[in-house]
């Protein structure tokens, strides 16, 4: 292996991680309900398609969506929500990455989780890693239909 193609690996490499950290970052401010903050994961003509809601395209229609139906959907719940087993291809400044989510429901009768799919695009602009494109699926696989449980929203 020559000495560049060593330093490509390693690029490589370093970009997948800072991507990784964004993903969590993302996630640490929706849970702390920061929307502003979770918001700067993206750029300005980001494209959000999360469960049922449809597809959104830009921060103008994003944010409003974000700081409505998230915060609320957040706020109103004790859920948690995580992240794993992330799949990501680096090619220059863009990328693309799948990821598994799992949602545990907490219920007045019980506990109950549900899991979903990420996928999502990323770009590098002025040197950091965001979110071009998030789609965030569920139930995921798709075959097992589209009411996840009781108590999930959208």
């Amino acid at each position: 292996m020559t000495l560049e193609e060593l330093e490509k690996k390693v690029r490589i490499l370093e970009d997948k991680e800072s991507i990784k950290e964004l993903h969590r970052e993302y996630l640490f401010h929706i849970s702390n309900l920061d929307i502003d903050k979770a918001l700067d994961c993206f750029i300005e003509e980001v494209e959000v398609e999360v469960a049922n809601y449809g597809r959104l395209k830009g921060k103008k229609l994003v944010g409003p969506f974000f700081r409505e139906i998230i915060y609320q959907n957040v706020l109103q719940s004790r859920d948690g929500h995580l992240t794993g087993q992330p799949v990501i291809k680096v090619e220059g400044d863009r990328a693309k990455g799948h990821w598994m989510f799992y949602r545990f429901l907490a219920k007045p009768k019980g506990a109950g989780w549900i899991q979903g799919r990420y996928d999502c695009e990323y770009v590098r602009e002025k040197g950091e890693w965001k979110f071009s494109v998030m789609k965030m699926a569920r139930p995921w696989p798709e075959f097992l239909g589209s009411d996840p449980g009781e108590g999930a929203d959208k």
